[in-house]
């Protein structure tokens, strides 16, 4: 049975707990790291219930990540179907995957805020099913459905948010989404057995700005399925247990692509000017987000069994986000 954990701050401590609903049951463990609560593997979490102590009510204490920041934070790119032809790209061409990563010093909190710096004019949104790995390795390992379980501890809502006008002029995939506050991750690890390991490909995503639906897809439509990806990823990347593999995002970013003949024609400009004008017609887009917007996130299983909780952000400018 998945185990719904979270890590929350209540009278000055930081814990770990087993969320019910409304309440949290604490776990007893010797942990401070999300990778030390992996390495004790499902039983254990699972044995270090603290059934002697009282409930918690989840209104009375502060969610935080549930990964902390001692984790890799690992991406892909453009890997559900719908969003790669959005981008330009025939999905049944594709034979290989975009990786690239986020700072670990992006991690946030499930609630809060996402704080858009000075410079950025081009904030984006991308909600993302994002596996925590449970396996340490060393070298490239050949991962398959039937073994997924000892690479893939559990599962949680990641946001890969982008400042557009850094990651794309700049070139600059890690910088332009690794700006602190752009990773929000949680509120609930779901620590998931060998038998579950199923949900990967059941899993409903939806992201909110101010109530208006942006993204909604399953991830039954992920091109690049979790383990012939983490195969892949592993020519490159070792992995440890805690790191965290964002696994794409749906369409419906604010994010648009030029049509290909005007790229072509735009090609032909000296890049400021180029990249000039990318800005000022990507500013015309509406989805952007701005200081005051409210972002929210969900992702549960088809069956309605899992639930990874609710992320919900309010954007904030930097010189007013303290």
């Amino acid at each position: 049975m998945a185990l719904p954990i979270v890590r929350f701050r209540h009278q000055d401590q930081t814990r770990w707990g087993l969320l019910d609903g409304t309440h949290i049951q604490p776990i007893t463990v010797p942990c401070t790291t999300t990778s030390e609560l992996i390495e004790l593997g499902y039983a254990g979490v699972q044995s270090c219930l603290a059934t002697d102590q009282d409930k918690v009510d989840v209104g009375n204490v502060a969610l935080l990540s549930p990964i902390t920041t001692d984790a890799k934070v690992l991406c892909q790119g453009a890997n559900y179907r719908q969003h790669m032809i959005d981008s330009g790209m025939n999905p049944d061409d594709k034979s290989f995957n975009m990786f690239f990563t986020k700072s670990s010093a992006s991690i946030t909190g499930p609630t809060g805020r996402i704080v858009k710096p000075r410079h950025v004019e081009l904030l984006d949104y991308e909600i993302e099913m994002t596996l925590v790995l449970g396996k340490r390795t060393q070298a490239p390992v050949q991962v398959t459905d039937d073994n997924l379980h000892e690479y893939v501890a559990g599962i949680c809502i990641g946001n890969d948010v982008s400042a557009r006008d850094v990651q794309i002029p700049q070139m600059q995939f890690h910088k332009g989404k690794s700006y602190r506050t752009f990773c929000p991750l949680g509120p609930v690890l779901c620590l998931l057995d060998k038998s579950e390991m199923h949900y990967l490909h059941e899993m409903q995503l939806r992201l909110t700005v101010n109530g208006d639906t942006r993204q909604q897809d399953s991830t039954d439509n992920l091109v690049f399925k979790p383990a012939e990806t983490l195969t892949e990823y592993s020519q490159v990347q070792d992995f440890a247990p805690g790191d965290v593999l964002m696994t794409g995002t749906p369409s419906g970013c604010a994010l648009g692509l030029p049509k290909p003949a005007l790229v072509k024609m735009v090609g032909l400009l000296p890049e400021a000017k180029k990249w000039q004008l990318f800005v000022k017609s990507q500013k015309r887009r509406e989805h952007y987000l701005q200081a005051g917007d409210v972002v929210e996130s969900t992702i549960t299983s088809l069956d309605g069994r899992l639930h990874l909780g609710t992320q919900r952000h309010t954007v904030a400018d930097e010189a007013t986000s303290q």
